[in-house]
């Protein structure tokens, strides 16, 4: 593969500089990450200012001009869209070179082990810089909305799907819709005092691109789930969850998408507990009536 990084990465660090520009250190850094967006994705900071012949400070400083809070949020988006510009193949290639080069092939354990590590990793990558404060948002904006809608599709479907059932269960008018004529005909009705929330890893459906700026056109509040905002999707969204979703093999992980997922809800259950205790009394008793809710017997005393 190729170092020289693709136009939709140029287009995006190009989009993050400001206006007058990164001079000197910062601006040889810059064009290190333009123009070896593999080592730059994959190297330490300490790395990153050898090859740019800078010290470590100024690798930090230009992570904050292009408005991160470091070169460790830097690495995880440029990461991400890098990954995404490969094909299955090409992602599963890297992924083995990584291995090699640390040593033994592969790394320690077993391919499973390895994806479990990747996953815990992740989770923590997340817990660490997950805001809380946008968690707290985009459940208010649910609890408030006249419906939601997430738009999910492939893989991500999954995460949408969950999303939305447990919503459901919370009390909360929410639908999860894939692409097709169903996300056309959701979309037909979206307007004011309704949410969108977009949830895409890896490479980015055009048609979710699409439903969140028609959204964001009808007057609808938007929310994206993602690994790596495109400029058209964090244009249109309101805030977005920038959750770590690189697999171990030749597909994106779900875990921590799945993760978010459940932190939402259970915000969106914190909003209003009367509203969510009454509904999921609800639905259990439902359940009873149709017979799928299996009671185990209670324990003898």
């Amino acid at each position: 593969m190729s170092e020289r990084a693709t136009d939709d990465l140029e287009g995006w660090l190009r989009s993050r500089t400001p206006e007058r520009g990164l001079r000197g250190k910062s601006a040889a850094v810059l064009e290190l990450l333009l123009s070896q967006p593999r080592r730059a994705s994959y190297g330490s900071a300490g790395e990153l200012a050898q090859l740019a012949g800078v010290n470590v400070a100024t690798v930090t400083r230009t992570a904050q001009a292009l408005g991160f809070a470091g070169w460790p949020a830097l690495q995880q988006e440029l990461r991400a869209r890098y990954l995404s510009s490969l094909s299955a193949g090409q992602v599963a290639a890297e992924h083995d070179a990584e291995h090699r080069s640390t040593g033994a092939p592969g790394s320690p354990g077993s391919p499973g082990a390895r994806s479990l590590r990747r996953d815990l990793d992740g989770l923590a990558l997340l817990n660490r810089r997950l805001d809380e404060r946008v968690l707290s948002t985009i459940a208010e904006a649910v609890a408030a909305a006249r419906r939601t809608t997430i738009v999910a599709d492939g893989s991500y479907a999954a995460v949408g799907l969950a999303l939305a059932h447990n919503a459901r269960l919370a009390g909360y008018p929410v639908h999860a819709v894939t692409a097709g004529s169903e996300l056309v005909n959701a979309m037909a009705t979206v307007g004011e005092g309704d949410v969108l929330i977009a949830v895409s890893f890896w490479r980015l459906y055009e048609n979710t691109v699409l439903a969140a700026n028609e959204a964001r056109a009808r007057g609808a509040r938007v929310f994206a789930v993602t690994d790596a905002a495109s400029p058209a999707l964090a244009a249109a969204a309101e805030e977005v969850v920038l959750v770590p979703a690189e697999g171990e093999a030749f597909f994106p992980s779900l875990t921590a998408g799945i993760a978010v997922a459940q932190a939402l809800v259970t915000q969106l259950a914190a909003v209003d507990p009367a509203r969510t205790g009454a509904a999921i009394e609800a639905a259990e008793s439902m359940w009873t009536r149709f017979g799928l809710l299996h009671r185990h017997p209670a324990p003898p005393r």
